[in-house]
């Protein structure tokens, strides 16, 4: 299989535990959590399966080369000096990413990007009378280079399009959430297939699809075309299919029930063209119906978990909105777990209910709180007088 080498996972913010975790459950080496990534060792087999099961990585970057840069020419310099046809071939196609955080760069990253390319750019023509062309859309090979004060660390990206991209969502609706946040929102929470799940405002579906493809441990980037990686000229397409069969294998039915409710009639059709995409029709019913004029209808313990609305996307009175939330979770959910992102933080306080767990997290721009309210069957006190 090869030896183990560095690679850094990158997420979203909030997120960094529950991918550190996901990482050791994969059998990592060495998992270290940063600010927005996680940092982790293992072999080239180990970078395949990475990309094809993680849900809250975003990308997965292979580090090549590390070394001190005070300013351009250092930069231009530094990675004149890497041997790039070991990565890419003249006749490729290559761009470049670049974040930098130093005081010594006052540039801002598009243009350390721009001088990063001319320089490998340079490379290729001063060896062998010839340049390598940009393709920002799909090109053979894309380039990380990233600057934290006066260290710049250069590293190939194995993912390609951002892992957000599952490759089974066809349809969304004004403002969907990312494949990667619903996945952590549902690991969050601590679902794991073991009651059932509903989703009271599914819109296009996300968090229904990821909640379903970890009931039933489906790797999360199973639908999607291509990943970077397969561009490389080390590729081993047999060991791929192998990690791929292997995954395959593991995957179980839910034993419970898993539902999606939407009031629009629009909502309820692209979230039912999306869960076709995926494959997962068999398991996720999907219904057009108003939550705040619904009732839990599933026996046994229940998974709530869900994306209201925000006044940032669709015009809501918040008080009135929020208020009908804890009024129908009060009468209509007993026996179930309650979880909602939400970032409109100060509405919260007109739900009602006290929560259990409040996450901070970041959904785009917008600061959110990931809360979980406990809805007991029958009333707190009686449950308690119960106990013995």
């Amino acid at each position: 299989m090869g030896k183990n080498f560095k690679m850094v996972a990158t997420t979203m913010f909030g997120l960094e535990e529950v991918l550190e975790n996901e990482l050791k459950d994969l059998g990592a080496v060495d998992v270290k959590k940063g600010v927005r990534n996680v940092s982790f060792y293992g072999d080239t087999g180990f970078m395949y399966k990475a990309n094809m099961t993680l849900r809250t990585a975003i990308r997965i970057l292979k580090p090549i080369k590390t070394f001190k840069v005070f300013d351009e020419e250092d930069l231009y310099e530094s990675l004149q000096k890497i041997k790039w046809e070991d990565y890419m071939s003249v006749d490729g196609t290559f761009s470049i990413g670049a974040v930098v955080n130093s005081k010594f760069f006052t540039s801002n990253s598009h243009y350390i990007s721009l001088k990063s390319k001319d320089a490998i750019a340079d490379y290729f023509r001063h060896k062998y009378h010839k340049r390598p062309n940009v393709d920002l859309k799909h090109p053979d090979l894309k380039i990380h280079v990233h600057i934290l004060k006066d260290m710049c660390t250069v590293s190939l990206d194995s993912s390609g399009d951002s892992l957000h991209k599952r490759g089974y969502r066809t349809s969304t609706n004004i403002a969907p959430i990312n494949e990667v946040l619903a996945a952590g929102l549902v690991l969050l929470s601590g679902y794991t297939g073991h009651s059932n799940f509903i989703d009271p405002m599914c819109g296009s579906g996300t968090i229904l699809i990821e909640a379903t493809m970890i009931a039933c441990n489906i790797p999360a980037n199973i639908n999607r075309p291509e990943f970077g990686f397969e561009k490389w000229s080390d590729y081993d397409e047999d060991l791929y299919y192998l990690i791929q069969d292997s995954l395959l294998k593991k995957i179980i039915n839910p034993q419970f029930k898993i539902m999606g409710f939407d009031k629009a009639p629009s909502a309820v059709r692209k979230a039912n063209e999306n869960v076709e995409s995926a494959n997962l029709s068999e398991f996720i019913g999907i219904h057009h119906v108003n939550f705040f004029n619904s009732m839990k209808e599933v026996f046994g313990s229940t998974h709530i978990l869900f994306n209201p609305p925000y006044g940032e996307r669709l015009n809501i009175d918040a008080e009135e909105f929020y208020k009908k939330i804890g009024d129908t979770l009060k009468h209509g959910y007993p026996d179930s777990r309650v979880w909602f992102i939400t970032s409109d933080i100060d509405a919260l306080k007109y739900v009602g209910l006290r929560t259990s767990r409040r996450i901070p997290l970041k959904n785009g721009d917008l600061d959110c709180r990931f809360v979980r309210y406990d809805m007991y069957e029958g009333s707190r006190k009686a449950v308690k007088q119960e106990k013995p």
